[in-house]
């Protein structure tokens, strides 16, 4: 259940029940556990007649559930660097882990044939590093979905991160399309997601 409020976002009692295969009195059994256990959150919501339904959301704690790459050292090396040796050193420490990971995806991904088999793979990829990543076909390209962000307490630190990952994925993918952040979890949103089209 955490997992799927975490891929899917807040979702009714029925909602969950039907996505888990299972009846609603026992989503309900379940979720009432987890609300007490401190994991989930519920907020009551009334559309038109009749009673109002509950949508159940992650709490914080259940947030922590996911890796966060050990968010608390994280934060303190960018902040150490930056201290010690200056926003230019940290930049370039940003850029150099980036590129490692540049050459890590491309070398796997350009032996795929198509560009969803390339995303897919490319998700696939995203899901082992801790991302949570899932994609759909949308029009002419596709749009990958990070359901979770392990990085999430170093890229508010440094939001430089952000940007060079956004560099590096158009990177990777120039020669066979564009992508672009629709999504970004450090303005608010609930996942970060890229829409990549064809060239």
């Amino acid at each position: 259940m955490l997992l799927l409020l975490k891929t899917k976002g807040p979702l009714s009692t029925n909602g969950i029940a039907q996505e888990l295969g299972i009846t609603g009195e026992g989503a309900r059994q379940q979720l009432q556990r987890l609300a007490e256990e401190g994991w989930v959150l519920f907020e009551s919501i009334s559309k038109g007649v009749g009673r109002p339904s509950l949508v159940w959301s992650l709490s914080e704690r259940g947030n922590r559930r996911f890796p966060d790459t050990h968010a608390e050292l994280t934060v303190q090396l960018i902040n150490t660097i930056r201290d010690v040796l200056g926003d230019e050193a940290l930049g370039n420490v940003i850029s150099a882990r980036e590129h490692k990971a540049l050459l890590r995806y491309y070398d796997i991904i350009k032996e795929e044939e198509s560009l969803e088999a390339k995303v897919k793979k490319f998700t696939e990829l995203r899901s082992r590093d801790g991302y949570l990543a899932e994609y759909r076909r949308e029009g002419e390209g596709f749009v990958m979905i990070e359901n979770h962000c392990p990085i999430c307490a170093a890229a508010n630190a440094c939001h430089d991160i952000c940007k060079v990952e956004l560099q590096t994925f158009q990177q990777i993918f120039r020669e066979w399309g564009t992508i672009e952040r629709m999504d970004h979890v450090l303005e608010g949103a609930r996942h970060c997601a890229y829409r990549i089209l064809p060239v």
